[in-house]
């Protein structure tokens, strides 16, 4: 009787006890019942929006069961039943971390990549991602350790990149006048990357964007925060941008003074022109009336000039006459 008691007992602490589990806020579980997950039939991550950026190829090979997602909460399971539960939080690490040789890439500090002008440089920053709720299949039992392919696949992508990477502005050709104003520097790559970081974060963040469909993780960011070349590279372009600052400010110095020299003489030209005008004006105005008297009649022009005679007789202090022979 105590046996049947005792087997009683621990089938009751066996299922009501150990059988409650929680899922937090934050995370998010996936069921298997006798090491099968529970899934929607019929229902394929190739078929979902999330495997949009796969080609038809890729979707072949990405093909993963959507699966019934557990949110917070308390829940309950039988023996058979087994949780996988993962946290859904947006985490941060650095790029140059190798989860499986954690001493590669001078511990984690520095990745190395080779630019189109074959310089070997060395790039810093962070990688954002998230486990997606829409493909957990795939991060729980799809690959053995999602983040390691995935931080993988990101570098890969990132040194194909920085391999083939020109600024945008160099398939514009430069107008005529502008041609002048480009200098050696500007042929290096160096320069190209560290002018473009924010578009080069950019392009990151959209072609590793099938990082969901194939790992079940969402890259949120890719944060290139530091590229640094050889050090006897990044001292002659330190030298070399140095040099060009100095001629750019006398330039630009140069041009300012030839501007308001030329404004300055504008100006004088404007002020010569009216003043001109100003002593012209009376005269077209005395024209106009000595015009206007003529056509008035044959002697009123003649009244006209013996009346202004006469008030400059007055006025004057000493007339001088011509003597008549």
């Amino acid at each position: 009787m105590s046996f049947i008691l005792g087997i009683a007992l621990y089938l009751v602490v066996r299922f009501l006890v150990v059988g409650f589990y929680t899922v937090g806020q934050n995370e998010r579980a996936v069921k298997t019942i006798f090491g099968r997950a529970e899934r929607f039939d019929g229902m394929l991550t190739s078929e979902d929006p999330i495997a949009i950026s796969l080609n038809e190829e890729e979707k072949k090979r990405y093909s993963f069961p959507i699966v019934k997602v557990i949110g917070p909460g308390l829940h309950f399971k039988f023996p058979w039943e087994k949780i996988y539960k993962t946290s859904i939080a947006t985490e941060t690490m650095n790029m140059a971390f190798d989860f499986e040789k954690p001493n590669a890439n001078q511990g984690g500090q520095r990745l190395d990549a080779v630019t189109h002008d074959q310089l070997n440089i060395g790039l810093k920053g962070q990688i954002r991602y998230r486990v997606s709720e829409k493909n957990l299949y795939a991060y729980f039992f799809g690959i053995k350790n999602p983040i390691v392919h995935v931080t993988g696949f990101f570098v890969s992508i990132l040194r194909q990149k920085i391999a083939t990477y020109t600024s945008p502005e160099k398939s514009t050709a430069l107008p005529l006048e502008h041609e002048g104003d480009t200098h050696i520097s500007d042929s290096v790559s160096v320069n190209d990357l560290r002018k473009n970081l924010r578009e080069i974060n950019d392009s990151m963040i959209e072609e590793c964007s099938s990082s969901a469909a194939r790992y079940g993780i969402i890259l949120d960011a890719s944060l290139i925060t530091g590229i640094e070349p050889p050090h006897e590279v990044d001292s002659a372009l330190a030298a070399i941008n140095t040099a060009y600052n100095n001629v750019s400010s006398e330039i630009s110095l140069a041009k300012a003074s030839a501007d308001q020299t030329i404004v300055l003489s504008r100006r004088a030209v404007e002020i010569e022109t009216l003043k001109v005008q100003a002593e012209v004006e009376p005269l077209t105005a005395l024209y106009n009336q000595l015009q206007e008297l003529k056509m008035s009649g044959p002697d009123v022009l003649k009244n006209f000039v013996r009346n202004v005679k006469v008030n400059t007789f007055q006025k004057a202090k000493r007339i001088i006459l011509e003597r008549q022979a």
